[in-house]
């Protein structure tokens, strides 16, 4: 099959295909990141957070459960494969959370709202996308290596799971099976939510999106002849690789990040169409529009320094249990939480 189709093809397929289950998860299964903050916040609803934690704790015992059979090499993933930054984890958690409150989106959550037909997102895509390649390669790229320097590993793997077992003797994956059954048990202990079942499925299908990426990518890997990185999904430099290969695209092969991000939108459009939800929409409001502006280019740059968005840190690296993906969620929601506070209640006293 890669004989026939490259490296690069298979690559962007998959992730085409896991991107179409997050792009219905954010559509029909109502999965978003800031969403999740707010209703905790503000709503006083917590099911779309545990709808995170099913997530989360399905793509650990999946994850693991490929390390184990021998599917996933761990350190050949970028969250374990680079040393655990823990200053520019927090950092940059905090500037994209802070930067996703002001656009009222995450770069998941923009693409799934621009597939529903939001045009604000458009401009929110767009501008993360340029931002965080300007971070990557562009003009900030000097100051970014020089304050939140990415270094390989060259000892322990970074991991949470790696490292008990190191201290216990226990296998990385069974302890990383052990932790996802925790945070999944934890997460489903109350009646109301097992009793929802759009809770438990869409967590489920985003979960198993990432732990697809994964066992995908490392196949081809494996057995591919150009490189392919061993990946899953997140979005914020892919974005910004999806609109480079826009513009140069007989030069540039197809990758598991382009395929993903169309994935999302792809799937979103279909969900709105569903629901019956599509419709165009645009920003009538120029402060509204730089506010949008603003926090995209915070996103972008953030999540660069923090080595991922929401759902980089968030799932793909929390699925294996990466030392950063926790401090670094932690940061986001910190900074979200800010940032909503700011634009919701200001700086009054809430009642």
């Amino acid at each position: 099959m890669l004989d026939l189709l490259g490296d690069g093809n298979a690559a962007a397929i998959l992730g085409l295909l896991s991107g179409l289950l997050l792009g219905l998860a954010a559509r029909l299964g109502r999965f978003c990141t800031l969403g999740a903050i707010e209703d905790y916040l503000y709503g006083e609803n917590d099911m779309r957070l545990r709808m995170w934690g099913v997530a989360i704790g399905t793509a650990v015992i999946g994850s693991f459960a490929l390390i184990g059979a021998g599917m996933l090499d761990a350190p050949s993933t970028i969250y374990l494969g680079f040393a655990f930054a823990p200053i520019g984890a927090v950092i940059g958690g905090l500037v994209f959370g802070y930067g996703m409150a002001l656009a009222g989106n995450c770069g998941y959550g923009a693409l799934a709202r621009l597939g529903g037909g939001d045009l604000r997102n458009f401009v929110i895509v767009v501008v993360m996308g340029i931002a965080a390649y300007g971070t990557v390669s562009g003009p900030l790229a000097y100051a970014r290596v020089y304050l939140f320097p990415q270094d390989r590993i060259s000892g322990d793997v970074p991991g949470i799971a790696h490292s008990i077992a190191q201290m216990t003797g226990m296998t990385p994956s069974t302890i990383g099976i052990l932790i996802g059954l925790i945070i999944l048990i934890a997460t489903i202990a109350p009646a109301r939510v097992r009793a929802s079942t759009s809770t438990l499925f869409w967590g489920v299908v985003v979960g198993l999106a990432a732990v697809s990426g994964w066992a995908g990518t490392q196949w081809i890997a494996s057995n591919g002849f150009d490189g392919t990185p061993v990946v899953s999904h997140t979005f914020a430099t892919p974005i910004g690789e999806t609109i480079l290969w826009g513009m140069t695209a007989s030069g540039q092969s197809l990758s598991f990040a382009i395929g993903s991000v169309a994935g999302v939108w792809c799937g979103a459009f279909v969900g709105s169409l569903i629901k019956g939800h599509f419709r165009w929409e645009a920003c009538e409001d120029p402060r509204e529009l730089r506010r949008q502006i603003f926090g995209a280019a915070l996103m972008g740059v953030g999540a660069v320094v923090a080595m991922g968005c929401s759902i980089g840190q968030g799932l793909s690296a929390m699925s294996v249990l990466a030392w950063s993906a926790p401090l670094t969620l932690a940061s986001i929601v910190a900074g979200a939480a800010f940032g909503l506070r700011q634009l919701i209640t200001g700086w009054q006293p809430v009642d």
